[in-house]
């Protein structure tokens, strides 16, 4: 699975109306643009995305909306995340995989858990998620560091763990991930 993964991945951006409204030819704009640069997947309502910033509804939409508008050889990741471990598992649980390669799951933002508790967390959507799953660490969004003990510790648990993006500009623990990774799945 994450070999699907390999070459240029862009995350999109959500363009907005001047009312606030999803503008969703520009959206597809967006999607045109990249796929005609070359890109080899899209990342739909990370960080990038504002996520955060908009309702069920919108994102459900915008999903859908991006699945519909690419081609199949591009593959799609969902960002899916949120602060409670419940809400993420159920929204995955319900979450129309249509086109869908894997979820980008930030972890618990504003509670700043332990990382006994960002275990805990991902692996509870381990065990929910009907696609494989990618760590978003990005302390500065979310106020805790998924530490590479941590991160490895998942990813030797369940080859449900993909990959991470990892955004915490710590090089050595960036480095510590690669090197110790293991290699069939992650």
């Amino acid at each position: 699975m994450a070999q699907k993964f390999n070459g240029t991945g862009v995350a999109l951006v959500t363009p907005f109306k001047q009312n606030g409204a999803v503008d969703f030819g520009a959206l597809e704009k967006l999607i045109r643009f990249n796929i005609d640069g070359g890109i080899d997947y899209l990342v739909v309502l990370g960080t990038t995305g504002e996520s955060s910033t908009l309702n069920a509804n919108e994102r459900r939409d915008i999903w859908k909306f991006v699945a519909e508008s690419v081609e199949e050889n591009i593959h799609l990741v969902a960002g899916l995340g949120g602060n409670s471990t419940a809400e993420v598992s159920s929204q995955m649980r319900a979450f129309n995989t249509d086109h869908y390669d894997a979820f980008l799951s930030v972890s618990p933002y504003y509670n700043k858990p332990s990382q006994e508790g960002i275990y805990q967390h991902y692996m509870q959507l381990a065990e929910v998620a009907p696609l494989p799953i990618i760590i978003y660490n990005v302390p500065g969004r979310t106020g805790s560091n998924i530490t590479s003990e941590t991160t490895l510790k998942l990813a030797a648990a369940t080859k449900r763990f993909i990959g991470i993006k990892e955004a915490s500009g710590n090089f050595s623990q960036i480095m510590r991930i690669i090197k110790d990774r293991p290699s069939e799945n992650f």
